[in-house]
């Protein structure tokens, strides 16, 4: 799937970790739950990824952070459903403008960390290496927080003597990017309300946006022309530059994604029309107040899809997507609370709809549904993706349903992914013994299977202050020293299928 999908989401290292309260004055430590601690996975445009794990696993946070509906503690959320010249967030004219004095910064701090490893290296007391080791761990995330953008808008640029030249090179080739994508943005405007009824019943009206458009193509053409000969120079600039020992190194870290942690409240609103999420509960999640017109409409209109809430067109298309998510017509004007908890659901999901996401996460979007409603949203779900081209997150504890939708299956533990795969791949041949027990835990119906459940060991240990080594070894029955040392590694044991226990691999 990698070869041949392209990525919407790249998430590298993600952490969420929630402090709490001290209970005393004299409490010195800060103590967090660690309820994200370093997830890293691609999710690919058009697929299901499934995510399953026992409760209070982090499954729910982890999508909610990606969304930046939770603030980061550290790491990337990388989206590329756009180009950073439509969005044109601000910390990318930021960098730019300031890397001559970033990069001096960045080599200042990175000889501090290499002295610190030097240090860790020499050091024969277990106590001293230990602090040592915590101390590199906390200042290479610094770093990796602080400069990461740095190298992903610059790239080999970087090796430039003259920073001020790369950052007045950068900024005039983005400036113009981001003007030819407005135009193009204005362009397709005019070309939608080229196909509004009442604007091919008038001529004046079509005379006026053709010329319209004509005149902004002519513009585009200018523009574009401008941004090539700015490339044009972009490239001149890495020419002469690759020679220098870094480059290389510097210019494989280039990165066309948005890094959804670093852009603005009003930014992030904006990208809401590509990022949508269905929340678990259908009953607190929609507003009581509101009518389900009012509900699905509102993104609608403070996304300027429409110019107010009264015109025909604006009704007109919230009954089509009504009506796509097996609601009828009538239901406009009605209230919540006159409708089941599948018909709750369905509101739900066509308020994110509503907006042509690109992307969005299923909390839990059928726990609280019967049987039969969850097999209804399901293929609901199904049949929307196929017709507008989604991609989900679908977060669940269910693996019985994950089996049915997903197209790769994540699972995790205590804040961490222990296996990813293909759900053939998961079901056929589980590789972590975590993934075994939730496997074996699913209730059957024949009865002559002899089911035997294994019973883990012990209860799940605190997110607070997890086990160290592999954090399941406490339960796990196959557990050895290794175990409850060595931290495993994340690999790919077969095509696809990644997993991280010593009981894999090497």
């Amino acid at each position: 799937m990698a070869e041949n999908k392209k990525v919407l989401l790249k998430v590298q290292n993600l952490k969420k970790h929630f402090p709490l309260k001290k209970r005393s004055l004299f409490q010195k430590e800060q103590l967090f739950i660690k309820a994200n601690d370093g997830i890293s996975i691609d999710i690919y445009e058009g697929e299901t990824l499934g995510l399953v794990g026992e409760s209070g696993c982090g499954k729910s946070t982890f999508g909610r952070t990606i969304l930046q509906l939770y603030d980061q503690t550290e790491g990337n959320t990388l989206f590329y459903g756009r180009t950073l010249a439509e969005v044109a967030p601000k910390y990318v004219v930021d960098v730019i403008k300031t890397l001559s004095k970033q990069y001096p910064a960045y080599l200042a701090d990175k000889k501090a960390l290499d002295e610190l490893v030097v240090s860790f290296e020499s050091e024969k007391e277990d106590i001293e290496k230990a602090k040592l080791s915590s101390k590199i761990e906390k200042e290479t995330a610094r770093l990796e927080n602080k400069y990461k953008n740095m190298f992903r808008i610059a790239g080999g640029l970087l090796t430039s003597e003259d920073l001020n030249k790369v950052s007045e090179v950068l900024l005039s080739e983005f400036k113009l990017k981001q003007k030819e994508a407005k135009i193009r943005r204005k362009i397709v405007v005019l070309e939608v309300q080229l196909t509004d009824p009442k604007v091919l019943a008038n001529k004046a009206a079509i005379s006026r946006i053709d010329a319209q458009i004509a005149k902004l193509k002519a513009e585009l053409v200018s523009v574009h022309n401008l941004v090539e000969a700015s490339s044009l120079k972009v490239k001149e600039l890495k020419d002469s530059l690759q020679s220098n020992a870094l480059f290389a190194a510097y210019e494989e870290q280039l990165d066309d994604g948005i890094d959804l942690s670093k852009l603005t409240t009003e930014e992030v609103r904006l990208l809401r029309q590509d990022i949508q999420i269905i929340f678990q509960d259908p009953y607190s999640s929609l507003n009581p107040r509101l009518t389900v017109g009012q509900i699905i409409g509102e993104g609608l209109l403070a996304h300027n899809f429409f110019k107010n809430a009264n015109s025909k067109e604006y009704t007109d298309y919230i009954t089509d997507v009504m009506e796509k998510c097996g609601l009828a017509p009538y239901f406009i004007h009605r209230y919540p609370h006159q409708f089941s908890g599948g018909q709750r659901q369905r509101i739900g999901i066509a308020r994110a709809l509503a907006l042509n996401p690109k992307f969005i996460v299923c909390d839990e979007a059928v726990s609280a549904l019967d049987v039969s409603i969850q097999s209804q949203i399901i293929n609901l779900l199904i049949d929307l993706k196929k017709d507008n081209n989604l991609t989900y997150l679908f977060i669940t504890h269910d693996l019985s349903v994950v089996k049915f939708i997903s197209d790769r299956i994540g699972v995790m533990y205590l804040g961490n992914m222990v296996e990813l795969g293909t759900s053939d791949q998961i079901f056929a041949n589980p590789l972590h013994p975590y993934t075994e027990a939730l496997l074996e835990a699913i209730p059957r119906t024949d009865v002559e299977s002899n089911q035997e459940l294994t019973i883990l060991e012990g209860d799940i240990p605190s997110p607070i202050k997890p086990p160290k080594g592999c954090k399941f070894h406490t339960r796990c029955k196959y557990a050895f020293d290794k175990c409850k040392v060595v931290e495993p590694i994340w690999q790919e044991i077969e095509p696809g299928h990644f997993v991280a226990c010593h009981l894999r691999g090497e």
